[in-house]
């Protein structure tokens, strides 16, 4: 089979691999689309494993089951999480899913920039969701990080009718605006450093899109009948992104710390007595998403409560993932590219 092999962002190959064989308890999926994510452009955080077959938000047909597999057949059609907990450790026990060992240990293989993937046994118990007709495999990709964000808004415990600051308006940006939204948010408040990203934050639900060069939290509370943002939303990895964050935030509220990995080793510095004395901030953060989590976001998806189709700006076939991996990169006027493994 042809897989998109990656070197460096702006290195991968089409390559051929051997289709992989499926055991006991398994799936083999055909993928009919998959996202790039922007964690796939984080190139220091992978480059020590190269090559990679990478591609995560995966949606496909079942292409064959293996023994012992009751709940699918094959020509279903699915979404796959790559990565499952166990449900059983402390850390599942306590609601910190995304914390379990095993989560971070499980993945199919090789990756969704192929036309074939496995799914191993615990993924396919865990891990595999049926798709409505109505769910296009385009609009499944989005399940994923849908997911992401719905599990960080309910641990940041979002209120409706409370403003919402969101800084960094790329996918998972305006996925948080649109939660959000639907979510019955008050006033939404959107920051980048891109026109092209902040007018997509305006067709997304946010209130006020402002370029990043110019905003300030004097400019919020202005805005916004003298306050600051009950929640901050913090999508970007950038130090001047954090600290414009961390100095939004008012007084009893809370910032989330998003997909916002910041490069090896990076710290951050914080107004220890704002945000942890005097003014009774809550700091969270979240990572992934639980299986729980990806009901809800293909719930949503299916109830057309979020919309998603509109984020896709690209669609590549296999051979011109490079493309796609090249446009993520550069964070210009791109959004969600879907590869297209089979066309």
């Amino acid at each position: 089979m042809r897989v998109a092999m990656y070197y460096a962002n702006d290195d991968v190959r089409l390559e051929e691999m051997v289709n992989p064989v499926i055991g006991e308890g398994e799936l083999l999926v055909r993928v009919e689309a998959s996202g790039i994510c922007g964690s796939d452009v984080m190139e220091w955080y992978r480059i020590h494993r190269v090559p990679l077959v990478l591609g995560h938000e995966i949606a496909g047909t079942v292409a064959c089951v293996g023994k012992g597999v009751a709940r699918f057949k094959a020509g279903d059609r699915v979404a796959v999480a790559h990565h499952v907990p166990c449900l059983k450790c402390r850390y599942c026990m306590d609601g910190h899913e995304t914390a379990c060992e095993t989560l971070r240990k499980t993945n199919f293989d090789p990756g969704g920039f192929s036309e074939y993937v496995r799914v191993p046994k615990i993924n396919v118990e865990k891990g595999v969701f049926a798709l409505p007709d109505k769910v296009s495999f385009e609009d499944a990709t989005f399940i994923e990080p849908l997911a992401c964000v719905l599990r960080g808004q309910r641990l940041a415990k979002i209120k409706k009718g409370k403003t919402v600051l969101v800084v960094g308006s790329g996918i998972s940006g305006l996925l948080h605006i649109k939660a959000a939204r639907a979510e019955g948010a008050g006033r939404i408040f959107a920051t980048d450093i891109s026109d092209f990203r902040l007018e997509c934050a305006r067709r997304s639900g946010a209130d006020h899109a402002i370029n990043a060069a110019e905003y300030s939290p004097a400019m919020l509370s202005q805005l916004n009948g003298g306050y600051l943002a009950d929640f901050v939303i913090i999508c970007a990895s950038a130090a001047e992104a954090f600290e414009q964050g961390i100095r939004s935030v008012e007084r009893g509220g809370t910032i989330l710390i998003f997909s916002a990995a910041a490069g090896k080793d990076a710290l951050i510095p914080v107004p220890t007595n704002d945000i942890f004395w005097r003014n009774e901030v809550t700091v969270t953060s979240s990572y992934a998403g639980s299986p729980q989590d990806h009901l809800n976001a293909l719930d949503k998806i299916c109830l057309e409560k979020i919309r998603v189709c509109d984020m896709i700006t690209h669609r590549f076939k296999l051979d011109e993932t490079g493309l796609g991996f090249k446009l993520v990169a550069e964070a210009k006027e791109s959004m969600k590219i879907i590869i297209q493994p089979q066309r």
